[in-house]
C-alpha cells in the first residue's frame, strides 16, 4: 500500500495559480523523469569540503528544513540548467581569478567578495 501524500495549503494555492502551460510542462517533466525502464543514474561521489563550510551549510539547510545533500543537488541542477546563478558565476569567475592572482602575489587568497582572506584556503 502506498502512503498518503499530504500537501500544504501554500502548495495547493500555488497549484491553483498555475497556468495550463505550466501544468503541461510539469506533467511532461514528470513523465520523462518517471519513464518506465529509466534508471536513476545516481552515483555516489566523494567530495572534500572544509569542515567549517560543511557545518555552516548543514546548519543553514536545517534552518530551511531541507536535507543538505538535497540542497547540494538542487544547486548543481540550477547551475547546470543555466538559471540566474549560472550567469552570476560566470560574471564573477574572471574577477575572482584576478583577485586570487593578486592575493597569491601577496601570499594570500582573496574571498569571492573581495577584500578579506578566504577562511577556507585556496578555491
Amino acid at each position: 500500500m502506498r502512503p498518503v501524500q499530504y500537501f500544504t495549503d501554500e502548495y495547493l494555492e500555488q497549484c491553483k495559480r498555475m497556468k495550463p502551460a505550466d501544468i503541461l510542462r510539469f506533467l511532461d517533466e514528470f513523465r520523462r523523469l518517471h519513464a518506465p525502464g529509466r534508471r536513476s543514474g545516481s552515483r555516489l561521489i566523494s567530495l572534500k569540503v572544509p569542515e567549517e563550510l560543511l557545518e555552516a551549510f548543514k546548519a543553514k539547510a536545517r534552518l530551511h528544513d531541507v536535507r543538505y545533500q538535497t540542497q547540494i543537488k538542487h544547486l548543481m541542477t540550477e547551475w547546470v540548467a543555466g538559471h540566474p546563478t549560472d550567469s552570476r558565476a560566470e560574471k564573477h569567475g574572471a574577477s575572482r581569478r584576478r583577485r586570487e592572482a593578486a592575493g597569491k602575489m601577496q601570499g594570500r587568497v582573496s574571498s569571492p567578495q573581495g577584500g578579506s582572506p578566504c577562511p577556507y584556503g585556496k578555491s
